[in-house]
């Protein structure tokens, strides 16, 4: 069952677009463990669903942006993960419940979507596509697997250090703890970070699902190849996106290949942009996925290497 209604978000959201400046209206649907989920509809078209990565929400400025881009061409919807936004939460967490979610909002969307992830949302897309959830199209954004030994992965136990935060009452200290140890920020960012006016307090107000985020990451965060046959039931037309060396991390860069090589119908692009690392560039994000997802039904070649562009 799905509503529609102007209600303000929670935990760091807005009812309106700060980019359009145009009121959108929160839709609701309810997750089989009975927990609600939000979500923005905008646009026109074919169905495509976003799915943000650790500290997102359907209101962070950079998603409301891509979103408009890509409302032109798709009808968009852009929800909260659980326990984020406006949706809500019910424990305990597990990835299972938030597949569960996913196909709850592809449900909405007409029984069938294109979906998009971002970072740890890469591997949630991935794993739920793998689940079996209709999806004509996939397309993965630098997905954070560890997979080459010489790159920098988090330390054993990030999940742990930041639940352990999180119940001690820290979230600020989860999330400095998240960012510089767990993605590999330098020490300043989040010293910048307190800087911005209100920017802080919506990175801790979303910090007890950092937890939800390393539960989805650590098993692939171990140094070594993908398993044989991982996600080979990925079988739909999927691009797989990243940035350059000069943006993105050996990590996320060798992470995109694997996830790439895995598959049986992916293709890897490279672009300038297409890095998350630092911040999102909305537009590039947008053009890249019009291609893909406007273009022809297979996303092959890209056996042998990337797109560079």
């Amino acid at each position: 069952m799905t509503s529609g209604r102007r209600v303000p978000a929670r935990r760091g959201g807005r009812s309106t677009s700060t980019t359009t400046n145009l009121e959108i209206i929160m839709h609701t649907i309810t997750s089989p463990d009975g927990t609600t989920i939000a979500y923005d509809r905008t646009g026109a078209g074919e169905a495509l669903v976003l799915v943000g990565g650790a500290f997102s929400y359907r209101r962070f400025p950079g998603q409301v942006k891509l979103a408009q881009l890509l409302s032109a061409r798709f009808t968009v919807y852009s929800y909260d993960r659980r326990g984020r936004g406006d949706s809500g939460d019910t424990a305990p967490y597990t990835v299972e419940r938030e597949i569960e979610d996913l196909a709850a909002v592809i449900g909405a969307a007409g029984g069938a979507a294109c979906v998009w992830g971002l970072s740890s949302g890469a591997i949630l897309a991935l794993e739920a596509a793998a689940a079996g959830l209709p999806i004509r199209k996939l397309a993965v954004q630098e997905p954070p697997l560890a997979v080459d030994p010489a790159d920098r992965r988090p330390p054993a136990g990030l999940r742990q250090h930041v639940t352990g935060l999180i119940d001690a009452g820290q979230p600020g200290e989860a999330v400095r703890y998240y960012m510089t140890d767990g993605m590999g920020a330098p020490a300043f960012v989040p010293v910048l970070l307190h800087l911005i006016p209100g920017a802080w307090n919506k990175l801790t107000a979303v910090a007890h699902t950092l937890p939800y985020d390393a539960a989805l990451v650590e098993p692939y965060q171990t140094g070594r190849p993908l398993p044989a046959g991982q996600w080979a039931g990925v079988t739909m037309p999927t691009l797989v996106m990243c940035g350059t060396e000069k943006e993105s991390p050996g990590l996320l860069r060798h992470g995109s290949a694997a996830v790439a090589a895995a598959l049986p119908d992916a293709r890897l692009v490279e672009r300038r942009g297409l890095g998350h690392a630092k911040k999102l560039t909305p537009k590039v994000i947008a053009a890249t996925l019009t291609d893909f997802l406007a273009g022809p039904g297979q996303a092959a070649p890209a056996r042998n290497g990337a797109d560079h562009a």
